[in-house]
């Protein structure tokens, strides 16, 4: 009986242990114009107190008990909407920003966001709190997409992603709404060559501690985005509490992470918001402890300042900017040597910054005005030194190379909404980069001039359909030795029919383009190595999408949605079929035209319930087929999966000021295509040599993998904390990577990807 006493104790403690609250305010606004709103109803969940918006359109909730709530906003001639997924921690203030837009119709319908979406298909919000809370994301939002419909990670070591059959390349990513380089440490995390490639890498430079909710979008795009074909990642950044100072802070495995935030003044709603992190792993290195023969180290420093202007208007400063390297120091006795890596030394290091401001400018009640500036940078270079000789240098793992982009991104979207009825966007974007690729390219540098001009119009057609029409153009110039232009006119269209309160019909179709990444354009191939494909004009795309939603009770819903894209103009050499299509992060040894062709088509579905009655999932799955033609014959892609599979979920337990949390995701992916080896021909020349290394014509095993995320949750009078266990593959499933011919082994060596990845947390906010 003594020994139950603990145990009784426990539970009588978690009983009548003190009930903390906390607090839950916010603005609501106008959607189009940013004016506030004053008189919304804000009503919490199940018959709960509510209360309406102040002359400056805030509203707050006082003394609330620590847990999750729901916030329903209606405003008479406004559309609905439900802000579901709120979770409110003692010592944390909750800040909702909530945007309206005008109904238009007699019939009324609840969004489960807290804005108005950006696009009528291929849409999914990614939430801070679902980063926090889904299995093995590691706080990064791309890790998160792994989860929607068609998406699948290139691989477990880095957060590039395929969507629906498209190589990574074809993604790009926005920082508040322009597009910035690659926001990624270690960008050749887990690639073949050990490159860096253009979209991925091993870790998101960008806190989540400063996101808002971003958006992810897989085509048809809007017409306000431009040069993209694959998939977009559109990071927000969230607003500092402007009334208190609240500190955050982290370790794990990952690294130590502090964050800050609070108003400049008790007089001024300005606030500020900064996050510093430092890996776990530089840590054990300073100490002289590496993994594997790897010495991996990252830093970085973020930061968002958020600026009221006496006319209305918002103005914003934002920063963020990363270091990052990966040391492998060989084995200096080459008879302990296991893998050819093991005789190499290989140095990689990455930098990345991006800094920028916006400045958002009502015109009344009807109109406003948001104009962003942007200048991101990106510096990573590769040193690999072998410790013996050969013949012919073993092909993973050749040469040096230095790559480097600055970008300077400018955009201005005036939005008019003149009735209920009609909405205009009309905007341009400016665009300059600047590659340099040296080493193994030899090329030297080349300049890239993208002017984007675009216009929408959204009309309520009837009061259950909705119509967005609208028309993109682009025009493009490269220069290095010479100059090259490039321009397209890409129309945009969008219906929506609302069936009834629980179901709608959508359709969308988008002629979309995109500049290919600097290894084509800087291609080598001459005797004097250096030719360059600089003619090369941009892949251009159709891209159709039907689909329907049935909404449920309890924040469900199913939605089903059936794609083509058919590509056309993609840069190929029919000598080699080469396809860009099939392009990652290796380099191009040959001249390119764009005459070839793509077809990626599937059907995707998504049952998704939010977190409500303390337990939430996701499933969705994806069958399609990704082909691409070159010489007349159509051939399988390398991405061609043909089918995803993901299931996400979790429970939550709640016992006085206690929460515990049991997560999981399931991952199953049809398998990737491998090049085929000759492995007698391999043997001889101690290297790997190919049937034909454009040609993916092996087919590698299907992916599984099981994560899981159990976490702690408890309130304390004045902070929280949290802690937590992620385990990736929790299985120790080996998944296939790719292959080559190892010249230490002596044969063809399927590389595996990671295994089981245990990372603890623990996490503090006050």
């Amino acid at each position: 009986m003594l020994r139950l006493l603990p145990f009784f104790l426990l539970f009588f403690t978690a009983s009548f242990a003190q009930t903390h609250t906390s607090t839950i305010r916010g603005t609501v606004r106008d959607a189009d114009s940013g004016q506030p709103l004053v008189g919304a109803t804000v009503q919490l969940a199940q018959g709960q107190s509510g209360t309406i918006t102040a002359p400056d359109g805030t509203f707050r909730f006082d003394q609330l008990q620590v847990g999750r709530y729901q916030l329903t906003v209606t405003y008479v001639g406004y559309e609905a909407i439900v802000v579901p997924e709120i979770l409110l921690e003692s010592g944390k203030e909750n800040l909702v920003q909530v945007r309206l837009s005008p109904a238009g119709r007699d019939l009324q319908e609840a969004t489960v966001s807290a804005s108005r979406p950006v696009a009528f298909n291929s849409l999914q919000p990614i939430t801070i709190e679902q980063t926090f809370r889904y299995a093995a994301t590691y706080m990064d939002p791309a890790r998160v997409a792994t989860s929607f419909p068609g998406v699948a990670a290139a691989n477990d070591q880095a957060n590039g992603l395929v969507v629906r059959g498209n190589s990574p390349n074809s993604m790009q990513w926005r920082l508040e709404g322009v597009e910035i380089v690659n926001p990624n440490h270690l960008s050749n995390a887990g690639t073949f060559s050990d490159r860096p490639t253009s979209t991925g890498g091993g870790v998101n430079i960008l806190s989540t501690q400063l996101l808002g909710t971003s958006n992810f979008l897989a085509g048809p795009f809007p017409a306000q985005y431009g040069n993209v074909t694959g998939a977009i990642l559109d990071m927000n950044l969230r607003k500092g509490n402007d009334e208190q100072t609240e500190f955050t802070g982290q370790a794990s495995l990952l690294g130590l992470d502090f964050a800050v935030e609070g108003p400049f003044s008790k007089k001024s709603k300005a606030s500020y918001l900064v996050n510093y992190r430092y890996s776990f792993t530089g840590l054990l290195g300073a100490m002289g402890v590496s993994f594997g023969g790897e010495d991996i180290r990252f830093q970085d420093l973020s930061f968002n300042i958020n600026i009221p202007a006496k006319n209305g208007g918002t103005f914003t400063l934002f920063g963020m900017g990363g270091v990052s390297s990966n040391d492998f120091k060989a084995e200096p006795d080459s008879t302990l040597w296991e893998k050819q890596k093991d005789g190499y030394n290989i140095l990689y290091k990455n930098k990345m910054g991006a800094t920028g401001a916006t400045y958002l400018l009502p015109f009344g009640k009807k109109a406003s005005i948001r104009t962003v500036a942007a200048f991101s940078g990106l510096y990573t270079s590769r040193n690999s030194n072998a410790l013996y000789k050969s013949p012919l240098t073993p092909t993973p793992l050749e040469g040096n190379d230095v790559q480097a982009r600055n970008m300077i991104s400018l955009s201005s979207v005036l939005t008019v909404r003149p009735n209920a009825k009609n909405r205009f966007k009309v905007g341009a974007y400016l665009n300059y980069r600047y590659d340099k690729l040296g080493g193994l390219y030899e090329f030297g540098g080349f300049d890239t001039k993208i002017v984007q001009t675009f216009g929408s119009w959204n009309y309520q057609l009837a009061p259950s359909v909705t119509t967005e029409l609208g028309l993109h153009l682009v025009s493009s110039q490269i220069t290095a030795r010479e100059t090259f232009s490039n321009s397209s006119i890409e129309p945009r269209a969008s219906v929506k029919w609302q069936v009834s309160n629980k179901s709608q019909l959508s359709f969308s179709y988008g002629l979309h383009s995109q500049l290919q990444i600097p290894q084509l354009y800087a291609a080598t191939y001459s005797t004097t190595n250096v030719a360059g494909n600089l003619d090369l004009g941009p892949t251009r795309s159709n891209h159709f999408v039907l689909g329907y939603q049935q909404d449920f009770g309890k924040n469900s819903s199913l939605k089903v949605e059936g794609y083509l894209q058919d590509q056309f103009q993609v840069p190929v050499n029919i000598y080699s079929q080469f396809s860009a299509v099939n392009q990652l992060e290796n380099g191009v040894y040959s001249s390119l035209e764009n005459d070839g062709t793509a077809r990626n088509y599937g059907i995707e579905a998504t049952f998704q319930k939010l977190l409500t009655d303390d337990y939430y999932m996701l499933i969705s799955g994806s069958l399609y087929n990704a082909t691409y033609v070159v010489d007349g014959i159509r051939r399988e892609s390398r991405f061609n999966g043909r089918h995803t599979f993901s299931f996400t979920g979790g429970k939550e337990i709640r016992s006085g000021n206690n929460t515990w949390g049991l997560n999981a995701k399931i991952l199953w992916l049809g398998g990737f295509r491998d090049v085929a080896i000759k492995e007698s021909q391999s043997r001889e020349y101690n290297a790997t040599v190919y049937e034909n290394p454009n040609v993916f014509a092996v087919r590698m095993n299907d992916y599984f993998r099981p994560d899981l995320r159990i976490y702690w949750k408890k309130s304390h009078a004045r902070y929280n904390r949290t802690l937590a266990l992620d385990l990736q593959n929790v299985s120790g499933t080996k998944n296939d990577a790719y292959s080559y011919y190892d010249s230490v082994e002596k044969r063809v060596v399927r590389q595996k990807q990671l295994g089981l990845i245990p990372v603890v947390s623990y996490r503090w906010e006050f």
